[in-house]
């Protein structure tokens, strides 16, 4: 099933400050200081072109939310939807975002962490590409504070019970824990585009969410 292509941006739109390149990390590595207020923040790996974030930002303006996205163009439509919303609360980085985690996110400085609808690398010699791989997991045990969620979503059952299994193996998250289907109440009342395309469709979608408890010596 193919994408439409996007929009075309408003050359009116000063996006500078809601989307970066990962050289800006470079010199800023404090992801707090790309707030103008610090607060609790929660990140999403792989935007795609940025629903979540819009919506999530303007749901919790309490929360500061980080989006991370590996293709130049779906990153750069985000941040430019962020600027055109006048969310202060959100920005988007084009990057990697398995490299961002292990380098630049301190430990234990993340309300949660999103994971919507990943790559499934269907080939079975590809399956070590996904982002939910075991050291991932473990860097996303190690960034969440205690009391801290994971959202995993996918459309894909054997990715998910890979997922979940990985989890189990070397992270002790809480979870899964079922998420229940909420009906929209309007066209892109959807966590995520895909999540939209997946439900029209009524294909399945297998959400699951963890939760880093603390530790027991």
């Amino acid at each position: 099933m193919g994408r439409k292509a996007l929009p075309k941006l408003n050359p009116d739109v000063d996006f500078s400050k809601h989307f970066f390149t990962p050289e800006a990390l470079e010199t800023q590595p404090d992801l707090q200081s790309y707030f103008p207020t610090q607060q609790p923040l929660e990140v999403e790996v792989g935007t795609g072109k940025g629903l979540f974030m819009k919506n999530a930002s303007g749901m919790t303006p309490g929360h500061n939310f980080l989006g991370i996205e590996i293709a130049f163009k779906y990153a750069r439509f985000a941040g430019y939807k962020l600027a055109k919303e006048g969310r202060t609360n959100a920005v988007m980085f084009h990057g990697d975002g398995q490299k961002i985690f292990r380098e630049t996110i301190p430990a234990e400085s993340l309300e949660a962490v999103h994971v919507y609808f990943p790559d499934p690398w269907w080939k079975a010699r590809h399956h070590r590409r996904r982002l939910m791989n075991e050291e991932f997991c473990q860097q996303i045990e190690r960034v969440l504070r205690v009391g801290g969620k994971l959202h995993f979503w996918t459309d894909v059952l054997d990715y998910f019970e890979m997922a979940v299994e990985s989890l189990h193996k070397v992270t002790k998250l809480q979870g899964p824990i079922d998420v229940d289907e909420s009906p929209a109440e309007h066209d892109l009342d959807y966590r995520t585009h895909f999540e939209r395309r997946m439900r029209k469709n009524e294909m399945d979608v297998f959400r699951s969410q963890f939760v880093k408890q603390e530790s027991v010596a």
